[in-house]
């Protein structure tokens, strides 16, 4: 009896301790916390020079993050990798005054000016995620998701939506450890899996920045926001040494009635996630004001509005015999790994079609970025576009894609005999005071990604439009052939997927809106979200709109925002 007792208590303690440990194990759907700190992600960058071309090293930011002495291998500035995930690459100034170049980490090069402060040290302010303000929400959200055996992978999410986003990969479950990185920012993860919470770490290469305990909630994740207060109005836009040339909108008769009437549309809600609207006439900023947490200071992801950069440097890199002309063919610049894809419609292809989305490739299936892109595909990108087949004879047929301008980059880097984003920055950028941006690279993350993905602010977006309106021109210097300029403008073809099948010319959209019986032509950058550089020659203006509506087929309401609100006001 007392054997058969104790085979009874074994057994229900054994159902018990398996039941728990089972619960224990089933974490999918969504953990929910609080970050300590919405600074965490604001850093301060310190170099103190030593000896023989090493540095010191720290990274801050309420407390110390890394500490360490770097070995630069270049002796004209700050050259080194850190366990392949942090990479920095600056020069000294020419005025000996700063450190300027790039910090690397995940897809994302940081452009940076970090200051002198003192004889041998210099300091300046890196912000991982863009926000130069903090995070305006403390919220934080993991997703956790089981796959094959035992494994899992895990999503997490911020609770200020100005955060563009990660994209987690490298997913290893050791015992009740689940690690994995955002390829996107490079920042590392450490779920800790215990029974009633999940102990989430993020880190810097191995450095702890933030840590929170998560709890399981089915009732769904409801983030809370506390943004920064705005008060947006038609005020003159501030004067901010960035080359800008400011004015008041009486000055030209616009109409702020219709610009007020914007703003209170989307503080209502009926215009939805409008981060910024900013007009220039005349060649000055009249206009300008920012929702939900942006300010001047915030780089903004373009998606494929950064497409009109990709082909501004295809027309300086003819200006400087870097590449011959338009006319060359694409596999002249192919790498002789990938020349098994020739075949006689490839051969045809020059840089022309990938300009004006021409080429023929199947970038609606095998060469889309949903193709290429995609982590399971075992393909690099260039393998899967170059493999993909073409459907239509070169240069007789449009349909929008980004494996064109993807190709444009390549074949650029080829023929460089220095970094893509360095040239970028010498020609592009820097001659037009564009110091605070991100350049997202491709597969390789070496190379900048010239199918969309770069971040610049709305003031250095506008800047871009108004380098075209000018017909090349910044402030009396000609950044950009004036002929690439009036070729790029030209209506070269005409997208056949898309719905009002546009005019398309060099990576720039056409479209035309009616006002009052009136029809305004506009030349158009374009970026998935509501990203748009409407170019408006008749009225002497450029307009940048940012939004977030990426999930939401609102992408457009710029256009609504142009024809309802800001045209009505130009117009007066």
């Amino acid at each position: 009896m007392r054997t058969y007792l104790a085979i009874l208590v074994f057994m229900s303690l054994s159902v018990v301790m398996s039941c728990a440990q089972s619960e224990r194990q089933d974490y999918q759907g969504e953990w929910i916390g609080f970050l300590p700190n919405k600074n965490s992600f604001n850093f301060t960058v310190t170099l103190e020079k030593l000896e023989n071309q090493a540095y010191h090293l720290t990274i801050a930011n309420d407390g110390v993050l890394i500490d360490e002495k770097i070995k630069s291998s270049n002796a004209n500035g700050v050259l080194f990798n850190m366990d392949e995930q942090l990479s920095f690459d600056l020069e000294n100034d020419p005025d000996g005054e700063g450190l300027t170049g790039f910090i690397k980490t995940g897809k994302l090069l940081y452009r940076m000016n970090i200051p002198k402060v003192g004889e041998n040290k210099f300091e300046g302010a890196w912000n991982p995620f863009m926000l130069n303000n903090g995070l305006q929400s403390d919220d934080i959200m993991l997703y956790v998701e089981h796959t094959e055996g035992d494994n899992m992978i895990a999503y997490p999410f911020l609770g200020d939506q100005r955060f563009r986003g990660t994209w987690t990969a490298g997913f290893n479950r050791q015992g009740n450890l689940l690690s994995f990185r955002d390829t996107n920012t490079g920042f590392n993860f450490r779920a800790t899996l215990l029974e009633n919470t999940i102990e989430l770490e993020i880190l810097l290469v191995n450095a702890l920045v933030a840590q929170t305990s998560l709890t399981h909630t089915n009732d769904g994740w409801e983030y809370s926001s506390n943004p920064v207060d705005q008060s947006p109005n038609t005020h003159t836009p501030a004067l901010l040494n960035d080359g800008w040339v400011t004015a008041n909108c009486s000055e030209y008769g616009i109409d702020t009635g219709e610009l007020q009437r914007m703003i209170d549309s989307i503080h209502a809600n009926a215009l939805v996630n409008t981060h910024s609207v900013l007009i220039a006439k005349d060649h000055k900023l009249v206009f300008e004001t920012y929702f939900d947490g942006f300010n001047a200071h915030i780089p903004h992801d373009l998606r494929s509005a950064s497409k009109s950069i990709s082909s501004a440097m295809i027309g300086i890199a003819i200006q400087d015999n870097v590449l011959k002309s338009v006319d060359e063919n694409l596999y002249d610049f192919i790498p002789k790994d990938y020349e098994y894809t020739l075949d006689s419609l490839k051969s045809k292809i020059k840089l022309k079609d990938l300009l004006t989305m021409s080429s023929g490739f199947d970038v609606n299936n095998l060469a889309s970025e949903d193709y290429y892109q995609n982590p399971e595909n075992p393909n690099n990108w260039l393998t899967s576009v170059l493999e993909a087949p073409v459907i239509h004879e070169p240069g007789t047929y449009a349909d929008y894609g980004s494996a064109n301008p993807f190709l444009l980059g390549v074949c650029l880097n080829e023929r460089l005999n220095k970094p893509l984003e360095v040239y970028m920055d010498e020609k592009l950028f820097a001659p037009l005071g564009i110091t605070n941006y991100i350049n997202q690279t491709d597969d390789t993350g070496v190379t900048p990604y010239f199918g969309g993905g770069m971040l610049l602010t709305s003031r250095d977006l506008l800047k871009f439009g108004q380098l075209y309106l000018n017909k090349g021109q910044w402030n009396g210097t000609q950044i950009i052939p004036e002929a690439w300029v009036e070729e790029s403008f030209q209506k070269h073809v005409q997208l056949q997927d898309v719905r009002d099948k546009n005019h398309y010319g060099y990576q720039w959209w056409h479209d035309t809106y009616e006002i009052n019986g009136k029809a305004i032509a506009t030349i158009e950058a374009r970026g998935a979200g509501g990203q748009f550089i409407f170019i408006i020659p008749e009225l002497d203006s450029v307009v940048v709109i940012t939004s977030g509506n990426f999930r939401n087929r609102k992408g457009n309401q710029p256009r609504d925002i142009l024809n309802g609100f800001l045209l009505p006001a130009l117009l007066n």
